[in-house]
């Protein structure tokens, strides 16, 4: 099986996995799955988020997702117990189906080391 088809198969997986468990099985598109990344990240599951917050959420899992590849590194918790990063790289420039193919790896990788895929 290509590195592409295995991509494929294991990030319907995950959608299918993460819709079953968080919105009725309405299939989860990528920035929601953005999303659930940044308020694990956070670790704080039960309570509303502002607009504001909900931007810095998606900035958290992005940071925390690109870690691996070297473009963040984790750099402290703040007092309110939020992550901060510091970018190491520029992203090199991509094309819109090119970012989206490197999230979609990010996020199957992350959750492969959450071990809540194989």
């Amino acid at each position: 099986m290509s590195r592409d088809e295995q991509l494929k198969e294991r990030w319907e997986f995950l959608v299918k996995k993460l819709s079953a468990q968080f919105s009725d099985g309405d299939p989860l598109e990528l920035d929601g799955i953005v999303y659930l990344v940044g308020v694990q990240e956070l670790g704080n599951f039960h309570r509303k988020f502002k607009k504001d917050e909900k931007v810095n959420l998606m900035h958290i899992a992005i940071c925390r997702l690109l870690e691996p590849y070297g473009y963040y590194d984790f750099d402290f918790f703040d007092d309110d117990g939020w992550p901060h990063y510091t970018m190491k790289e520029q992203l090199p420039p991509l094309k819109a189906g090119e970012q989206t193919v490197l999230m979609k790896e990010a996020l199957v990788n992350y959750f492969m080391e959450k071990e809540y895929i194989t």
